[in-house]
């Protein structure tokens, strides 16, 4: 399966992103095809997730890695019996990989062109994951600058439409209450770069909105990092190998 995962797919109770910097454009495919690999030639685990996918970050070093599971209990349970030996095969083909952060969360809320639920859009060529962070525990704020950002983004255009070349917005919640992870489809790579530089409006603009969104009470940081996908595989009945995806 090469296709992007489909953030809301029905039965995810849990989404774990994680990141990995591997130093180098050879290494990010290297480490990609073993934890392919890793994968591959075994059965798929029971308890095990629903989806995996690992990205290239366009930064030419890092990846990322977004999965989705059942629940919490069913990453616990992969981790307590499988992912060892996954690990051990992976860091032996790639010494040194640098694994920076792991972060639980789960779905909160998805927009498709700025409006929720409809149709998915064209298939995507580019995620963006914009990770912000908040100074404590409090999921009652994150929710609510999640909905400061929709109304922003309702309040810059009618309906609430995304800028051109984006697809979609899908926020997370990490389980500890302290950050908001946007996974974002764009069209392409070179489609948010546009969007960033577009003169007056950009992705975000001057509102007292989009002030607010960037100013919110107790947020210490906000990071934005663009990636194409490399491979992803799925839960079957007759799991297949993954497919490499070209990135782009």
């Amino acid at each position: 399966m090469s296709a992007y995962p489909d953030p809301t797919r029905p039965g995810v109770g849990a989404v774990f992103v994680s990141t990995w910097d591997v130093g180098t454009p050879e290494r990010q495919r290297a480490a990609a095809a073993a934890v392919a690999d890793a994968w591959a030639k075994r059965p798929w685990p029971t308890p095990g997730p629903l989806t995996y996918s690992v990205y290239a970050g366009t930064d030419g070093r890092t990846l990322l890695h977004y999965s989705q599971w059942p629940d919490e209990e069913a990453y616990d349970g992969f981790v307590r019996d499988h992912r060892s030996d996954r690990n051990g095969e992976i860091d032996a083909a790639v010494p040194g990989i640098e694994r920076l952060a792991l972060y639980r969360t789960r779905l909160h809320r998805s927009l498709y062109g700025g409006r929720e639920g409809g149709a998915r859009r064209p298939a995507p060529g580019c995620v963006v994951l914009v990770n912000v962070e908040f100074d404590g525990p409090d999921e009652e704020r994150q929710r609510d600058w999640v909905d400061t950002v929709v109304r922003a983004l309702e309040a810059d255009r009618p309906g609430g439409i995304l800028p051109p070349g984006g697809i979609s917005a899908h926020f997370h919640l990490s389980t500890d209450g302290t950050r908001v992870l946007n996974y974002a489809e764009w069209e392409s790579v070179q489609a948010h770069v546009d969007a960033l530089a577009a003169p007056g409006e950009g992705v975000d603009g001057p509102s007292p909105l989009w002030r607010r969104v960037r100013e919110y009470p107790g947020l210490v940081r906000s990071d934005v990092s663009r990636y194409e996908l490399l491979f992803t595989t799925a839960r079957s009945e007759e799991p297949a190998a993954p497919e490499p995806h070209p990135a782009g």
